[in-house]
């Protein structure tokens, strides 16, 4: 053979550049981002694609899913895979085969079970593992393990909300935060205990719903002992320590560690009382309000003094009480 004629094989990294240039990447991270799937798209028209709409991931923006972090799950090639097993359901004499073989995935992570087609994909699932960040935010410090994951952030600044929901008028920064919300307008709950029979909208919910059975409590208050089942909940009360009031009422000037206690003490300019109790017509500014109220009805004593027997149906009432026994 001439050596004119010699062309070097393409290293794989190589085809795997090529193949993902030809590619729309529409990475769907779930939330509870813990355990979360991701697709890959093919487009033909992808060419022509700005290289930054390459991925996308959804996330969750709210507080209450900062716990979850950014997993890659499985990059599948659906193109490749849907021609795939349209050729392997037919055998060469044109009679279709009763198995279709699964796709090849020839490079696992050392790490976890999970394994991949490409190696440039493994790489980047293995940034879960090793911590690594390479894509910083030009507004603030945060960095994330995908070029999706910043994107998706960066609408956090531009307030930019791309997604709608065809039910009402809310608008959403990623197609995942409109995934999960439209579960709110089908009443789909996907995601059931084992323990109680509870279900929920979201996985992440779920798994904070499960801590409640196994009293695990995985979050730390750094200048205290107290422990948490939720991050949201450290966050919160690591604000007293700090003296973080990040919530200003819009009336006075008047601000709060929690976003509930200013949206409460916004009833007071207000005049707001939207807890009515069912069993009379009184109204309250706030739900704790409306509960101690109720145990007027039921009878219900939840203080107990430590001093002797006597209990009461409100706090205020027992701290009273048990000034009559210190003087």
């Amino acid at each position: 053979m001439s050596s004119l004629n010699y062309s070097p094989p393409a290293k794989e990294e190589d085809v795997c550049w090529t193949e993902k240039q030809g590619l729309w990447l529409n990475i769907v991270v779930k939330e509870e981002e813990e355990e979360k799937d991701v697709t890959v798209k093919g487009d033909e028209e992808a060419s022509r694609v700005k290289a930054e709409d390459h991925e996308e991931i959804t996330v969750t923006t709210k507080e209450e899913d900062e716990e979850e972090e950014y997993e890659t799950g499985d990059l599948i090639n659906t193109r490749e895979r849907r021609h795939s097993h349209s050729d392997s359901r037919k055998s060469t004499s044109g009679e279709q085969d009763l198995e279709t073989p699964k796709p090849v995935r020839p490079h696992q992570c050392p790490h976890c079970v999970k394994s991949f087609k490409w190696l440039c994909y493994l790489k980047e699932h293995e940034r879960i593992h090793t911590g690594e960040k390479p894509f910083q935010c030009s507004q603030c410090d945060k960095s994330f393990t995908q070029l999706g994951s910043l994107k998706i952030h960066e609408r956090s600044h531009t307030r930019e909300k791309p997604y709608h929901c065809s039910h009402c008028e809310n608008t959403f920064f990623s197609s995942g935060d409109l995934l999960k919300h439209k579960r709110i307008h089908t009443a789909e709950r996907p995601y059931r205990c084992s323990q109680c029979g509870k279900s929920f909208i979201q996985l992440g919910n779920l798994k904070r719903h499960l801590r409640t059975h196994t009293g695990e409590k995985p979050y730390h208050c750094a200048y205290c002992e107290k422990i948490f089942t939720q991050l949201v909940n450290l966050k919160r009360h690591e604000r007293t320590h700090k003296g973080e009031k990040p919530f200003q009422c819009s009336q006075c000037e008047k601000s709060f560690t929690e976003f509930g206690s200013m949206k409460r003490h916004e009833r007071i300019h207000t005049g707001e009382k939207p807890y009515h109790c069912s069993q009379c017509e009184m109204r309250f500014s706030s739900s704790w309000c409306l509960k101690s109220h109720k145990r007027t009805h039921s009878g219900e004593k939840l203080f107990q003094c430590s001093q002797c027997v006597k209990s009461y149906t409100r706090l205020g009432d027992l701290k009273r009480h048990e000034r009559t026994h210190t003087g």
